[in-house]
């Protein structure tokens, strides 16, 4: 199943359209985006907004462009969905398991790996360790577990 999603050229695609997932975040306030601590449940609602900001961003661009730009394609449908979880517990439609892109499924396991490695207003950087602790702990609520175990081999195997 797995195999047919992703060719070189889909990879290719999905590695040009990454960097656009949190597009949306330009229509977050600093207030908000920028808070050393916890969101409260207004912040929070209005953070989850950055999904579908980016989404509707990349599909004006897509609609602006004369010819077809599949990587732009791909990077609307990674900023929508980057945030659904495997559960069906994610935003911003709660949809769950294969339902997810693999694409967003992909990017989700990176983005979280950078997120809970690198520092943030909110917590300080972790090391590789607790790092992997906590992505274990998201196997199957959070993550694909098919492609969190490829990723971690990945980075056994570095």
């Amino acid at each position: 199943e797995m195999s047919g999603q992703l060719n070189d050229r889909r990879i290719e695609l999905i590695a040009m359209s990454a960097p656009l997932h949190d597009i949306g975040k330009v229509g977050i306030p600093d207030r908000i985006l920028l808070k050393p601590g916890k969101l409260d449940a207004d912040e929070w609602a209005v953070m989850k907004t950055h999904s579908r900001l980016g989404a509707d961003a990349i599909g004006r661009a897509v609609a602006d462009t004369r010819q077809p730009m599949g990587f732009l394609t791909i990077a609307q449908e990674i900023a929508l969905r980057h945030h659904e979880r495997w559960n069906g517990s994610g935003y911003p439609d709660n949809i769950a398991g294969e339902s997810i892109p693999v694409m967003a499924r992909i990017l989700s396991v990176v983005n979280s790996y950078d997120a809970i490695a690198m520092p943030r207003p909110y917590h300080a950087s972790r090391n590789h360790d607790e790092v992997i602790a906590i992505l274990e702990a998201e196997r199957g609520g959070k993550h694909d577990p098919y492609l969190l175990d490829h990723f971690l081999g990945c980075l056994d195997n570095q």
